[in-house]
């Protein structure tokens, strides 16, 4: 006998819908934030205040950072067809890879995964130089616009801090950092989506998932830029340089 399909996220009758067994007309519109919603939808409960702060801090972390690769794919896939906002919009997202955004999953990846007895000083030592020997790029570390700190995760763990956030999986991060910056020689501060990924550990958020905090978030800024592209397009102008210089004669010296 087959299995009964059942979600317990969401179900209509008549007059009235529930989410996750609240009624959504009389208990969460005008009442919740998007932001506490969408903890809902994700824990199965309403985020305590603390929690409340952390993830709303984390969602409007998320939200925009400038003209990336995934905001230029949103413009210019609006520009070839304008007339489907939301592909725009899922173009962008499907650049929420490793390089950005992506990084979130790695880096809980390597903090729930991490042993959860002993020195936390010598766990972090271990992990870097774990990824130091197989040659792989530690996730939620640096940043090449930010330094020698990302003002976000300054203020993410600050309010970790105040909220009662700040443990085991924070310092680890924090400490994985410090131990990277000695085993490479150089400055290896947690960058905002190292700092996401701790405070998402510490919310209990399996790693699995902590990539669709990005994809939440940052489906809103997407749809900002293709607002500002409507207005003060620039993506006519991108096109057409990059036909034109990328489709320029190639010197027979190749300079």
């Amino acid at each position: 006998m087959s299995r009964k399909l059942r979600s317990r996220l969401g179900r209509s009758t008549t007059d009235q819908v529930f989410v996750r067994g609240h009624d959504l007309a009389a208990d969460l519109i005008g009442r919740v934030s998007l932001g506490d919603f969408a903890f809902l939808e994700l824990r199965g409960r309403l985020p305590s205040p603390g929690e409340s702060v952390m993830f709303n801090a984390v969602a409007v972390t998320l939200v925009e950072h400038g003209v990336t690769p995934s905001t230029l794919a949103a413009r210019l896939t609006h520009y070839g067809a304008p007339e489907a906002l939301q592909a725009a919009v899922a173009a962008g997202l499907l650049g929420m890879g490793d390089r950005f955004g992506g990084s979130i999953e790695q880096a809980a990846r390597m903090l729930q995964e991490a042993p959860a007895g002993g020195e936390t000083r010598a766990t972090a030592r271990e992990i870097v130089q774990g990824f130091k020997a197989r040659k792989e790029t530690i996730p939620g570390l640096g940043h090449p616009v930010h330094k020698p700190a990302d003002p976000r995760t300054t203020r993410l763990f600050a309010l970790a801090a105040e909220n009662g956030f700040a443990g085991r999986h924070v310092s680890l991060m924090e400490q994985i950092a410090e131990e990277a910056s000695l085993a490479y020689g150089r400055d290896l501060p947690v960058n905002a989506t190292g700092a996401i990924a701790a405070i998402a550990s510490e919310m209990e958020l399996p790693w699995r998932i902590t990539r669709g905090l990005a994809v939440m978030a940052r489906a809103i800024g997407l749809v900002a830029h293709l607002q500002e592209e409507m207005d003060e397009p620039m993506a006519p102008e991108i096109w057409s340089r990059a036909e034109a210089e990328a489709g320029s004669e190639i010197p027979p010296d190749g300079g």
